[in-house]
Parts: structure tokens; sequence; C-alpha cells
């Protein structure tokens, strides 16, 4: 029997209340993508009859999302920073947390009209370099990740937005970068512990755990970034780092102990530090 795109989405909303938050929206998201049709069509044609090939994608993407599988790697599509972004298995999924370490870097040079150069450390998605691009096509973004499939994203990702101020080098945090003249370089590393991550494997057990997981204490890349960071950086450059709601405090010891100064956390809108800079003056 051929289901209409109102019969559908209620029998898909009955299936995902027992594992989504809003299975309503995430219905509407799947079914939208199966028909290449922006929400607002599932309203206005909800009669509309699907034909079989629609109804087997759709089921198909239903008993991904009944596993687990996150909405984003599904459709293969994330917002962020307002850009449509692609997304894969190769890249962790852009969240809306991360806008603030957008937010810190655009607020620092708001009034500064004079172009600059900034990293992207772990560029995954390029959700970061790309959304900084897009708000200052003078900027010269270079983004870098060790992962050679993340990167072909990021490229695609940039191609798509046609950014051409974003350059893409492989490699391990620092050591990809093609120089040492840098006014901000940026970065949201790992940060959960060996420890924690039982806690949060059923969430994230889709997303690329090297990503996610930095050691025993969540710290490590952190550490990395702060020591090397300082001789890719402009003298009075400033680098910046998003970190777990809990780990401010360690963060601000990490980067003085590496000799940074003008150290602070920046807060969420839930009031949790997030984001710690600091600033280089060899």
């Amino acid at each position: 029997m051929q289901n209409t795109i109102q019969q559908s989405l209620r029998d898909a909303i009955y299936q995902l209340a027992l594992i989504a938050d809003n299975p309503s929206l995430e219905a509407e998201i799947l079914l939208g993508h199966v028909l290449q049709k922006p929400r607002s069509y599932l309203h206005s044609w909800s009669e509309h009859i699907l034909n079989d090939d629609q109804t087997r994608q759709f089921n198909e993407c239903l008993v991904r999302r009944c596993s687990k599988e996150p909405v984003a790697y599904i459709t293969g599509r994330r917002e962020f920073w307002s850009l449509n972004l692609l997304v894969t298995r190769d890249t962790l999924i852009p969240r809306p947390e991360t806008e603030l370490l957008v937010e810190s870097v655009l607020d620092l040079y708001r009034s500064n009209l004079v172009p600059i150069k900034v990293a992207d450390l772990g560029t995954g998605s390029g959700a970061i370099g790309l959304a900084l691009a897009h708000e200052r096509p003078d900027w010269e973004i270079v983004a870098t990740d060790v992962s050679h499939g993340a990167l072909q994203i990021a490229r695609k990702n940039a191609q798509q937005l046609a950014l051409g101020n974003v350059y893409f080098y492989q490699g391990s945090w620092c050591s990809a970068l093609p120089g040492s003249d840098f006014d901000v370089i940026v970065s949201n590393p790992p940060y959960i512990g060996e420890a924690e991550w039982e806690a949060y494997r059923a969430e994230l057990e889709f997303e690329p755990r090297s990503a996610l997981v930095s050691n025993l204490d969540g710290l490590d890349a952190i550490r990395t970034i702060s020591q090397s960071a300082k001789y890719y950086l402009k003298p009075g450059g400033y680098v910046f780092v998003e970190h777990g709601f809990l780990q401010g405090t360690a963060v601000r010891k990490i980067f003085a102990a590496a000799g940074y100064s003008q150290i602070h956390s920046v807060r969420d809108l839930s009031g949790h530090e997030r984001v710690t800079t600091g600033q280089y003056l060899p």
C-alpha cells in the first residue's frame, strides 16, 4: 500500500519517538532528504503519495536512524553558521556550541580592517575555517587535518560555498602549517578523556573516535597545540581552543605553563566555559 506524505510522517514519528528528542523534526528532515524538498513542501503537499522507490529510501533512512546513526550522516549534511556543509563519517558533526569559537575570533578582530592569517587545526568538515572565511573574505585561512578523508570533504565544502580564501594541508596539528606567520591559530581538538568515553560512547559511536578522545584526561591534544602554536604565530598572535565545559581551569593552566599571556575563557549561553584564548608575546 502506498502512503501519503502525511501518513508516512505519522508512521515515522511513531518509530522515532523511541530514540529521538524531536521525532517530528527528524522525520521531516529525513523525508525531505529523500524527496529532495524543503520541509515546507511536506506540509503544503501532505496528500502527495510516495512512489515505491521513495518509500523504500525513506524506510532505509528510518532503519539507520533507529539504529541511532545521526541524522547528519544519513542526509550527509549539517548546517553550521548558516552554511550547509557536507559531512561524512570521516568528519565530526559540527555542533552549535562550536560557533562560540568562531564568534570569539571574529569579536577580537571586529574593528580590525587589516587582513589577517588564520590557521584552523583539525578542520574536519571545514566548519570553523569556512565560517571565518565566509565572514571575512579578506582573511587568509589555512585549514589542516591529519585525515585525508576529512580534508576531501572540507575542500568540497569550500568549493560548494565558492570560498577562494581557504587553503588545505594534511598533517598533525601545527606540523602541517606552511609557515610561521599566523595571527590566529584556532582549533576544536579532541578533549574527551579515555575514562569518560564509555559515558559518551552510545551518543558518539558513529563519529571518528580519534577526533573526540585525547588520552587519559582529554587534554593531550590541547597540550600539544599550546606548546607548538607559539612557534607558528606572529609576535602578539593568539591561540583559541574549544574544550569541555569543566576544563577551563585546566586549559588556562596549560596555556600559562606554555608562556601565553592575556589568558581568559569565554562562556557559552549556559554559562559554561567553552573556549579559552591566550596571546603569545615572546
